[in-house]
């Protein structure tokens, strides 16, 4: 003889509610990766194009929370980045600049990496200066130092 699987009637309530949990969950899962996430700032966005971390462990690690171009009266490109640690320790990175003409090219003109040390949270803000007159864009690269 077959014994059928009774539910009692007092669960009921709690797998609806779970089933309920669980498609909220979904839904949240697939709205928040449709959209990419992104910031309403656009100083921030305009960082993230100007701004890449070498490395899945430095992208966790490291942004760039503003990123400021001037024109030297000289005509030579400078540029001012904040740095930004997300961790809760403390941290060494190596920053550099790769500045570019107005195609995209590197101009030759990349700076030697340099060691920056941040703080838990911390921020600094780091300055670059092109060699000549060709820079008209250009890369801000970080990479944990090992």
């Amino acid at each position: 003889m077959s014994n059928p699987r009774v539910t009692p009637s007092c669960l009921s309530p709690i797998n609806n509610a779970m089933k309920d949990i669980l498609l909220i969950t979904i839904l949240t899962l697939v709205v928040g990766c449709a959209t990419g996430g992104g910031s309403a700032n656009g100083a921030t966005s305009k960082a993230n194009i100007k701004f890449q971390a070498l490395g899945g462990l430095a992208a966790n690690a490291v942004t760039c929370s503003a990123l400021k171009e001037t024109l030297q009266p000289d005509g030579r490109l400078e540029v001012r980045a904040n740095v930004h640690n997300r961790l809760g320790k403390r941290i060494q990175v190596q920053v550099n600049c790769v500045f570019k003409d107005a195609e995209g090219f590197s101009t030759g003109d990349e700076t030697p990496f340099q060691s920056l040390i941040l703080d838990e949270r911390g921020q600094k803000t780091v300055t670059f200066t092109s060699l000549n007159k060709k820079a008209k864009d250009y890369t801000v690269q970080v990479r944990l130092q090992r």
